[in-house]
């Protein structure tokens, strides 16, 4: 009789434990709270898209709460920590960056939006004038290298090296620069706004979520902007590797990605926020 209890005990042991490895949705092995999810965003335009996603992904039977963040680092770290469900706003190169450096166990599940870089400037009004040896003030991520390199190669500031990957370029890589350009690297991308409003530096390149929370307008203000076509630097919503099935997540994506949510951004932002593709 004992050595039967036993059994039925372990036996009931075996199902808890099973239960409490997922959330519902078979072998998925995902813990996101059945109803709802927690993102985390950075405040522009990011968190503003997914108040907008609220009353859409409400009627699909899921309360979306948002979580803002300030900085490119924390919101990784709290979705490691399974403080946050997802988090959406970072792009591929930064993205394969963290987890190289960190080892996360992160996947990108698609694309929502880009954020055309810009090129400000508080001295002259476009790139032809920037004198010989003018000081260009960029981000210290090295993940913005390549994509800051690259808008100035586009716009004929300077060449890189052939055969230089141009997400992953740094100032080491430039071949040609006509104008002895010079670069202060030595700014958080954050802090870059505050910089263009002080007048520093000749020129400066600033990711359009920062230039829009400063309440700078890229369309107004930027005296050359990255061009959307062909972007690899589409904003993504990443999670957790065990959570990349979750239907939850899936019916999120559907949402961000939707028709309405297209519409919105391109009504919204005119042009300083453009829809990404998808994947």
């Amino acid at each position: 009789m004992k050595k039967v209890l036993s059994l039925a005990v372990i036996s009931l042991l075996v199902l808890v434990l099973a239960a409490c490895g997922t959330n519902g949705e078979s072998g998925s092995g995902s813990k996101i709270e059945e109803g709802k999810l927690i993102i985390g965003a950075s405040n522009v335009p990011h968190a503003e898209i997914l108040e907008e996603v609220k009353p859409l992904l409400k009627e699909k039977g899921i309360d979306l709460e948002i979580k803002t963040f300030t900085d490119y680092i924390i919101p990784n770290q709290a979705l490691r920590d399974g403080d946050i469900d997802a988090n959406y706003f970072q792009h591929e190169p930064y993205l394969n960056s963290q987890i190289a450096e960190n080892d996360y166990k992160f996947v990108s599940v698609g694309g929502v939006h880009i954020e055309p870089i810009g090129v400000y400037s508080q001295k002259y009004n476009n790139l032809e004038e920037l004198p010989d040896g003018a000081e260009i003030l960029m981000s210290n991520s090295v993940a913005d290298h390549g994509r800051i390199l690259s808008l100035l190669q586009e716009k004929g500031l300077i060449t890189l090296k052939d055969g230089v990957e141009t997400t992953t370029a740094t100032v080491e890589d430039i071949e040609d620069n006509p104008k002895n350009l010079t670069f202060n690297t030595q700014f958080e991308a954050a802090f870059l706004p505050q910089a263009y409003l002080n007048g520093d530096g000749d020129a400066l390149l600033i990711n359009g979520n920062y230039a829009l929370g400063a309440e700078i307008d890229p369309a107004e203000e930027a005296i050359a902007l990255e061009s959307g076509e062909n972007n690899p630097y589409a904003n993504l919503l990443v999670v957790r590797e065990e959570d990349k099935d979750n239907e939850q997540i899936k019916t999120l994506l559907e949402v961000l990605q939707s028709d309405e949510i297209k519409a919105f951004i391109e009504e919204k932002y005119r042009g300083t926020v453009l829809p990404a593709s998808g994947n």
